[in-house]
Order: C-alpha cells, then structure tokens, then sequence
C-alpha cells in the first residue's frame, strides 16, 4: 500500500471553540430572505457549457465537484464514476487552468468549469440539473468568529445547495467546520446527520489538500446526507417548529 510523504502544514486556528452559536439564526434569515443577487453573465455561459455538455453525453447521473481547485478530485471522481459525468467548478481561472498532475490521460466523462458557485448553484436549480453525488471537499474554513457568513453553511445560498439534493458530502481538516455543516444540513432537511472521522490512505486522498493534510498528520473530518428527493420543506422546517431530533446549539 503506498505510504504518503510528510508534509508540514499547519491545523485550522480559531479563537471559536465550538460550533457557532449565531448558525440557526442565520439560517433562519437565509430562509426567510432567499439570496437574489444577480446571475453574472460569465456564470451564464459557463452553466451553459456544462448543461449542455451533460445533454450531449445522454444526460448521465452527475456528480458535482464544488470548489474543485485544480481539479485533481474532479478526475479521481470520474475515474471512480465511469457511468457519471462529473463536473468540477472552481470561481479560479488560475486554479481551473493549471496543468494538474495526472499520470493517464484525463477521463472522458470529467469536465472543469470556471463559475461562481453562488450562480452556478441557482442556475442548475432553475434548469433542473440535479447531481447525483455533490462533494464540497476543504472548503476555505473562514475561522474567524466573525466571518461566519463566508462559510458555506452560514452563506445565504445554503439553501439552494440543500434544494439540488443527492448525496452531499462535505469535508474538511477542521471539526467545527463539518459539525457546523451537518447541523445546516440537519437543520434544513429534519434528517440526521452528524460529522464523523475521515480516515484514507495514501491511495484514496483525492486532493492535494487532503494528501498535504493527511501527510501532516491532520485529523480528517466529513459528514454526508442522502438528501430525499422532495424533503426540503425549508421554509416550513426553519420557520416553524425545530424537527425532532433536531437540537439547537446553546447561546
């Protein structure tokens, strides 16, 4: 089994120790306020090369790579999904760009998008592209107190990213991170669902971050709901009654 190099990387610090006692508010808002910025028209015409390519190919099952980076995930995804066409959308042309390291040639069913999630998230909603499989792997943590909002769970798109469904799966180096996602996700679809260890070898890391994290010694976290086709009643679940099961987190 191969072995990973070491790698120095430094943990996630936060003055917050615990998940954020402002989340259930927020997302109360979020719901209450459903986000409305305006789509940018580059998010158009990259939407309209995905969806169109995802037409071309029969319309597959579809897993969605968000906030791919270079895009190395977005290959071991297709290489592991052959019957999936497996998009991955970063807002870096940078990233997206480079000529990330692979060793065989990159699988037919892989595409890299440059997109803004924000759109590209509500414009498969509107268009009704629904992905089979959503991975939001080490997303930037933001772990400032404060920036709370910069996290995608505490994001006013939340929402929409639990109203596309599938299996979602979030991970990241630092806990809080994902009990605070899987609260959300909890939060907004009355399931259960909580933050658990991620432990791969060196030959299931998937993306540099996971491989320099893991290399270093990090602990890994993730946690992942089979979101129910047709159980997203938002509205109703945040603005009513909490679900049962479903805790709040203390003030």
């Amino acid at each position: 089994m191969p072995s990973l190099p070491r790698f120095e990387s430094h943990p996630v610090f936060s003055t917050q120790t615990g998940p954020h006692a402002g989340l259930d508010a927020l997302l109360t808002r979020h719901v209450a306020h459903p986000f409305q910025k305006p789509i940018a028209a580059y998010n158009r015409v990259a939407f309209d090369v995905a969806y169109s390519s995802w037409l071309g190919a029969g319309k597959p099952p579809l897993i969605l790579d968000s906030g791919c980076g270079v895009g190395l995930s977005t290959l071991h995804l297709a290489e592991r999904y052959p019957e999936h066409l497996v998009i991955g959308v970063d807002q870096s042309q940078d990233r997206i760009g480079r000529n990330t390291v692979w060793s065989r040639p990159a699988p037919a069913n892989s595409l890299r998008i440059r997109a803004d999630l924000t759109d590209f998230w509500r414009l498969m909603l509107e268009a009704g592209m629904r992905p089979a499989r959503h991975y939001l792997l080490y997303p930037n943590p933001w772990p400032k107190k404060k920036h709370l909002s910069r996290r995608w769970h505490g994001h006013a798109v939340f929402p929409s990213l639990v109203a596309l469904g599938g299996v979602f799966e979030c991970r990241s180096n630092w806990k809080i991170y994902t009990d605070e996602c899987a609260f959300a996700l909890a939060r907004l679809t009355g399931e259960s669902v909580e933050a658990v260890p991620w432990l791969p070898d060196a030959a299931s890391t998937i993306t540099p971050f996971e491989r320099k994290y893991l290399g270093s010694g990090q602990a890994l976290w993730r946690c992942v709901l089979e979101i129910p086709t047709g159980s997203v009643g938002i509205t109703r679940q945040l603005l009513g009654e909490p679900q049962p099961g479903v805790g709040k987190y203390p003030a």
